[in-house]
C-alpha cells in the first residue's frame, strides 16, 4: 500500500520489524500513534531511548539489567549452587514467573546452529564454563525443545560431567490440557522416557 506520508510508511516498517507485527498489525499501531496526544507519542519515544540507555547485560548471568549485577545474581536469598542455563532473557522471565526455582541463571543468548554459522563463540558457553569455580553443584538445561537446543545441550552436558557437576534438564512431555491423539510421536516419547512415580 502506498501512503501519502513517508513518516507513515517508515513507521510501518519499523513496526513490520518487530517478531510476531505483521504489516496489517504494524498499520493499526502506526495509526493509534498518530491519533494520540502529542505527549503520550513523546513519552513512547522516550521510553524506548530510555530502554536502550539504561539496560544493559548482567556481567555475570548476561540477563537483561539496569544495575549490575542483576537483582538475580546479587541476591543472598538465592541458592547459588543450583545454576539455570537457558537460551534467552525472556526464558528466565517463563520460569521466574512460576515461582518454583530458587537458584541463579545464565543466559547463553542463542544455541549452537552450525549451518547458521552460530558455534561456541557466538553465544556464552565460555562464560558459563568460567562461572564453574566449585560453588555450582548443579546445572539444570532449560533450552528450547529443537534440534539447535538438543545440540547445545548436549555439547555444554559433555563439557561440564567432566567438571564433577550434576547436569540435568527440564522435563519434557506432554503438556497440561493437551490430548495424547494430537501430541506428535517425539513428544509422546521423550514423555514416556521421563515419566515418574504418582
Amino acid at each position: 500500500m502506498i501512503y501519502t506520508s513517508d513518516s507513515i510508511e517508515a513507521t510501518v516498517e519499523m513496526f513490520s520489524a518487530l517478531p510476531t507485527i505483521g504489516r496489517k498489525t504494524a498499520q493499526r499501531l502506526t495509526f493509534f500513534l498518530l491519533r494520540q496526544p502529542d505527549e503520550v507519542v513523546h513519552k513512547f519515544a522516550k521510553t524506548l531511548i530510555d530502554l536502550k540507555n539504561n539496560v544493559k547485560y548482567c556481567s555475570i548471568c548476561f540477563n537483561f539489567t539496569e544495575s549490575d549485577p542483576c537483582p538475580i545474581c546479587a541476591s543472598t536469598k538465592r541458592d547459588e549452587t543450583i545454576l539455570c542455563v537457558v537460551e534467552e532473557p525472556n526464558d528466565v522471565f517463563a520460569i521466574e514467573k512460576t515461582n518454583e526455582f530458587n537458584g541463579k541463571y545464565h543466559i547463553l543468548h542463542g544455541a549452537l546452529n552450525p549451518l547458521d554459522g552460530i558455534g561456541p563463540e557466538e553465544i556464552k558457553i565460555r562464560e558459563l564454563i568460567q562461572r564453574l569455580d566449585g560453588t555450582v553443584k548443579e546445572i539444570i538445561l532449560a533450552l528450547n525443545p529443537n534440534v539447535e537446543g538438543e545440540v547445545t545441550t548436549q555439547y555444554i552436558a559433555k563439557m561440564v560431567r567432566p567438571l564433577g557437576i550434576s547436569v540435568t534438564r527440564i522435563a519434557r512431555g506432554v503438556p497440561i490440557g493437551t490430548d495424547l491423539e494430537f501430541a506428535d510421536d517425539a513428544t509422546i516419547s521423550r514423555a514416556l522416557q521421563g515419566r515418574g512415580t504418582v
